[in-house]
């Protein structure tokens, strides 16, 4: 299972939807810093496209920065930093 990361806003970068068009399952979406404005339920709609082998986090610390943890896509799981570390412990690396 590999970890991927995106921490840029999916309104101002490219970065999720070119993560999208390369992840596959199993595999583990982790957004961080601004990338959890992607985690909003009115933007999450991605999620419903992606294979269920593939799981949708967000890092509770940048929810929470941002005031977002209320309008989250209920598909996303929000993590804590402990959690980040156990994914980047026992995701493979390339």
């Amino acid at each position: 299972m590999i970890l991927h990361t995106v921490n840029k806003s999916p309104f101002d970068q490219e970065t999720l939807s070119r993560c999208l068009d390369v992840i596959r399952a199993p595999a583990v979406l982790l957004l961080i810093e601004n990338g959890v404005y992607a985690a909003l339920a009115k933007e999450g709609h991605f999620t419903r496209s992606l294979d269920p082998a593939i799981r949708v986090c967000a890092l509770a610390a940048d929810v929470d920065a941002r005031g977002l943890r209320q309008r989250l896509d209920p598909h996303i799981d929000v993590i804590e930093d402990s959690d980040f570390v156990d994914l980047t412990i026992n995701c493979d690396k390339m």
